[in-house]
């Protein structure tokens, strides 16, 4: 870690609150010149830090840049090894390359934005620089390849539960099986599970669980996107983004183990948003609409088609027909 993340470190634990340049240049062992200008470079990089005289320097409270130390400050005992970048092809991409070569699990990377966001079947997934929260973290799971589908039912889980922690209206939000999150019928996250099989155990060698949320509504959901995605919240929240990492995180490390799976499958199939809606299944074999009926212990979708058979499926896709 370099002056100015420790420095940064200091002011997000007393974010709001002026703490002295001679007290953080005691707590590093530096000077005080060295002290400003780290606060300088961090100005530079966006953080809203204020010279407050007689008082020394104050980061904020409604600052929204994200950080590892901003996350860190909200999340003691934190066991993840966290990472932001500016910008990045796709986190998903990445950290699967740091899997391939070795790097240990509960990495998690964090981008400002992504040129090449993607979805599954890969779709395009938009991501707007500072408008949403763009992460992927690697997991080792012990679990065989079928049980993977579990990882991206516990992920949305978690990303439902802390949307709602922090949404504008105490939250609501839903699961469009298998990897959606909706809030007011509008889509607010994508959840993408990459993983590489074991061919010797039968087992997972990594998983890479890519999460995408839009935190804040973005002029591109006016367009293209109309009607279909939106965002949390519709203006600036304090701290909105350092937050919703830690709640996502904090909630993973719930959702994701064993003894936990049976809770959260039951939580998944409560938030269902396709219950009881007429939808088109799309597969590379074949598509027909049919009427969801729920979903089952293994967390497949169950539909009954128009001829009244009743079908399990567990991978495809499933769009909401209009009435």
């Amino acid at each position: 870690m370099d002056l100015k993340q420790k420095i940064l470190q200091i002011l997000e634990k007393n974010r709001g609150k002026a703490v002295s340049g001679e007290e953080i240049a005691n707590i590093l062992s530096v000077s005080r010149s060295a002290v400003w200008k780290g606060v300088s470079a961090l100005r530079k990089d966006g953080y809203d830090i204020v010279a407050v005289t007689n008082k020394g320097y104050c980061l904020n409270e409604n600052s929204e840049e994200l950080s590892p130390q901003g996350i860190y400050a909200l999340y003691e005992n934190c066991s993840y090894e966290i990472e932001v970048i500016k910008q990045v092809s796709s986190t998903n991409s990445v950290v699967k390359r740091y899997a391939q070569q070795g790097k240990s699990e509960n990495y998690v990377l964090f981008s400002q934005s992504q040129t090449e966001g993607r979805g599954r079947l890969g779709r395009r997934f938009e991501s707007p620089d500072k408008t949403g929260l763009y992460m992927s973290l690697l997991l080792r799971p012990k679990m065989s390849a079928k049980d993977a589908l579990f990882i991206t039912t516990s992920a949305a889980v978690a990303v439902a539960r802390a949307i709602d922690s922090l949404s504008e209206n105490g939250g609501n939000s839903k699961i469009k099986w298998v990897n959606d999150i909706y809030l007011n019928d509008l889509k607010v996250c994508g959840i993408l599970t990459e993983a590489s099989m074991d061919f010797e155990s039968g087992g997972l060698e990594y998983a890479v669980l890519g999460i995408g949320v839009n935190v804040y509504h973005s002029e591109v959901f006016d367009s293209e996107l109309k009607g279909i995605a939106g965002g949390i919240f519709k203006s600036e929240v304090k701290n909105a983004r350092n937050r919703l990492a830690c709640g996502i995180l904090k909630e993973l490390e719930f959702c994701l183990k064993e003894e936990n799976r049976k809770e959260v499958l039951a939580e998944y199939k409560k938030r269902s948003y396709l219950d009881g809606k007429s939808v088109n299944v799309i597969s590379p074999k074949e598509s027909y609409p049919a009427d969801v009926v729920g979903i089952d212990d293994e967390a497949r979708l169950i539909v009954k088609t128009k001829d009244g058979e009743i079908k399990t499926i567990s991978s495809g896709e499933v769009s909401v027909r209009a009435i």
